[in-house]
């Protein structure tokens, strides 16, 4: 059972376990270096990985800057 548990996240299950669009996690990936690992056209995250960057706050950078920028669009 321990493969299963560490096996890759493709992006839907790694937003639904986040809790955030798929938008938010292909920027993460791009300005906020979030770790993932393209496989072929596929992104794929390791859930240790995703999780020890949050805690160091990899994602809390861009909370601010989201608001603005949805509001910028306008």
């Amino acid at each position: 059972m321990a493969e299963i548990e560490d096996r890759w996240l493709a992006v839907d299950e790694i937003c639904k376990y986040l809790g955030v669009s798929s938008d938010t996690v292909y920027r993460w990936i791009d300005r906020f270096g979030m770790p993932a690992h393209r496989m072929g056209r596929l992104w794929k995250f390791k859930k240790a990985q995703v999780d020890a960057w949050v805690e160091a706050g990899g994602a809390s950078a861009d909370s601010s800057k989201e608001d603005t920028g949805k509001d910028s669009k306008k």
